[in-house]
């Protein structure tokens, strides 16, 4: 049985290591703590090489964790898209990285739309998120779905969770160009834009985050 706690509750389960599930504008998301973040895939049953998300409550808690400088236009993209339902992916290197992206060289960020998911993130620091399914399954839509995926684990509470897009987040990565005229964010997936509405999942939704 799946039991529901406040922020307050909650981020201590997660400084504890464990997993919880919390509502976003988007998808439910399935988190830890970056440090375990190994536990999500054992959860998901998951391939390792289908990277996790770093989640933070703001831009700022994000930057002072990647040890490296933002380019102007990492931070200009970040300031149109965030708070909303955009990962912006960005070829950085350092631990998080390795955590959260295993042998990769780059790592998936976000600040979700979701006062209660951003309340939880300001008590907890960021976390290492992906969507609330088993591996393969489709992504949890609500509280309940997210529960009946993973029964033993706790929710933010209150319940019901206000509904998020159903759809997952629009995904955009820096490649740096050969020719300057290009544009360097490609995108990778296409995802719910402010209050455009939602595309649906892109094929394999069961394998992507929220």
């Amino acid at each position: 049985m799946s039991w529901v706690l406040d922020a307050d509750a909650l981020a201590a389960q997660l400084a504890a290591g464990e997993a919880v599930l919390f509502p976003t504008d988007t998808l439910p998301a399935l988190a830890c703590i970056p440090a375990v973040a190994p536990l999500l895939w054992r959860l998901k049953c998951r391939p390792p090489d289908k990277p996790l998300i770093l989640m933070g409550a703001d831009l700022q808690q994000l930057l002072g964790l990647l040890g490296v400088p933002w380019r102007s236009e990492w931070l200009d993209q970040a300031h149109r898209c965030w708070p909303g339902a955009t990962t912006l992916v960005l070829p950085i290197a350092g631990p998080l990285v390795e955590l959260l992206n295993p042998g990769g060289a780059s790592l998936g960020l976000r600040v979700p739309a979701a006062p209660l998911a951003c309340d939880l993130l300001r008590r907890s620091g960021p976390l290492a998120t992906t969507s609330a399914n088993r591996s393969g399954a489709l992504p949890a839509t609500d509280a309940d779905q997210a529960a009946a995926a993973f029964p033993g684990l706790a929710r933010l509470a209150p319940l019901p969770w206000p509904q998020g897009s159903g759809a997952p987040s629009r995904v955009l990565a820096w490649r740096e160009p050969a020719d300057s005229a290009l544009d360097p964010w490609q995108v990778l997936r296409p995802g719910p834009i402010g209050n455009d509405r939602a595309a649906p999942p892109a094929p394999g939704g069961g394998e992507t985050p929220c």
